[in-house]
């Protein structure tokens, strides 16, 4: 028999909230950590909107030391390693002593998209300059896929499983499966999961050059039209991590920790970039599986869910969203689920926005609440045909909450889906 697996802990640096409290109330309120960016306006790019966390020098200095901040520009392996080790501390779990075995049964599945991008650049420059002994001896630590993980697993001495993975923006759900799965099969006692973004130009560039991004008041980021709007031109780029400490329920209750949540299963596919699919677009009859087989996997029947977290964009692929969960849950109207976007308030941190917004769902789960859909004042017609207005609140709803899913598609025709259940 597999074992329970449960959720002990959480770590969030977000663009309008870094850390739990912050973040929780920041989602409550609405509060929106998109701006202005004039160094994308002085690059010309068409979205000079963007959203990154605020961390400061002393805060980069509460988890790294000043010869591992030598020579270290990568934001997204500093966001993951705060949010990571955040996870760590809320479950209450003390790093293995440095003299000491490492945690044999601790294991890290930590993701990113394209990590250290800056440190790329850096290493262009320096070899095209012939300086390439400058490059320094974190320069592969900072660049390859893996390096979050690996921080992550030296600042704690972690000892079983510590890998990456990468699926685009499903990159974060897809961690949380894997890690669930190691843990139901006994392999190991607790896992750190999540997934980071980096941020910049140098990431951003290429989906403004695919014009997803949006293009519309440059200068008024309070006025962008959020996801499942019928205004919606486009989302806004950001960055940030996410983690969650996952451990199975016997070892939850014998440590008297606190959980937040049960996972209950889920599922992962792809889409093969058929069937109308493709690199960019996903393969709405794949979407649709996904979801299916997370339901049973998890146990769940369709009437069960009670609210959904939405990998929704802004963008002209929302409708279809809707339509494959409408589809997929064969509900509609008033009996259509709750659902929210938290890309309205944070814009869309690629590789990380999977786990943020976990973190988001867990949290509603946890504390009975769906946090409001930003910039959602019209409703896309072809949503507003298959979802009741009360089931897309535009203000804070307290609402207890006993079965929740998350879904995320990303680049690739990947789809990830995760069903939750609190306890």
């Amino acid at each position: 028999m597999k074992n329970r697996v449960v959720i002990t802990g959480l770590g969030v640096v977000a663009p309008n909230g870094v850390g739990l409290t912050s973040f929780s109330e920041a989602i409550k309120s609405g509060a929106s950590g998109i701006t202005f960016f004039p160094e994308l306006r002085d690059l010309n790019f068409s979205c000079q909107l963007g959203a990154k966390p605020s961390i400061s020098e002393e805060k980069k200095r509460e988890y790294f030391s000043e010869l591992q901040l030598r020579n270290f520009n990568s934001s997204g392996i500093l966001y993951g390693v705060i949010a990571g080790m955040d996870a760590l501390k809320d479950a209450k779990i003390t790093p293995a002593n440095p003299e000491e075995d490492p945690l044999w049964d601790l294991g890290i599945i930590f993701g990113s998209g394209t990590s250290g991008v800056e440190k790329f650049r850096e290493a262009i420059n320096k070899i095209d300059a012939k300086n390439v002994r400058r490059l320094g001896s974190t320069s592969v630590a900072q660049t390859m896929t893996s390096g979050v993980s690996a921080y992550l697993g030296g600042l704690i001495g972690a000892g079983n499983m510590v890998t990456a993975n990468s699926s685009a923006c499903a990159t974060g759900t897809e961690a949380l499966l894997m890690g669930y799965e190691h843990i139901a099969n006994g392999k190991a006692k607790y896992m750190l999961c999540g997934s980071t973004s980096d941020s910049g130009p140098y990431l951003w560039g290429g989906f403004d050059a695919m014009r997803v991004t949006t293009y519309k008041h440059n200068q008024e980021p309070n006025k962008v039209a959020g996801p499942m709007s019928s205004e919606a031109s486009g989302f806004i780029p950001s960055s940030g991590a996410g983690a969650y400490l996952l451990e199975s329920l016997t070892s939850a209750q014998e440590r008297g920790a606190t959980i937040y949540a049960e996972i209950l299963g889920g599922a992962v596919n792809n889409g093969g970039q058929r069937i109308g699919g493709s690199m960019t677009a996903p393969n709405s009859v794949a979407v649709q599986k996904c979801i299916k087989d997370a339901l049973q996997n998890a146990g769940v029947a369709t009437d069960d869910i009670d609210y959904i977290n939405g990998h929704l964009t802004a963008t002209i692929k929302d409708p279809d969203e809707i339509k494959n969960w409408s589809l997929a849950l064969n509900r509609r109207g008033a009996k259509f689920p709750y659902i929210n976007s938290l890309k309205g308030m944070i814009g869309h941190c690629l590789a990380a926005s999977g786990s943020i917004e976990i973190v988001s769902a867990i949290l509603q789960l946890h504390e009975g609440f769906v946090f409001p859909n930003v910039n959602c004042k019209r409703i896309h017609p072809e949503i507003d045909a298959l979802i009741a207005s009360e089931k897309i609140p535009k203000q804070l709803q307290r609402v207890p909450l006993k079965i929740v899913a998350k879904a995320s598609f990303g680049f690739g025709d990947v789809n990830a889906c995760a069903i939750f259940k609190k306890i």
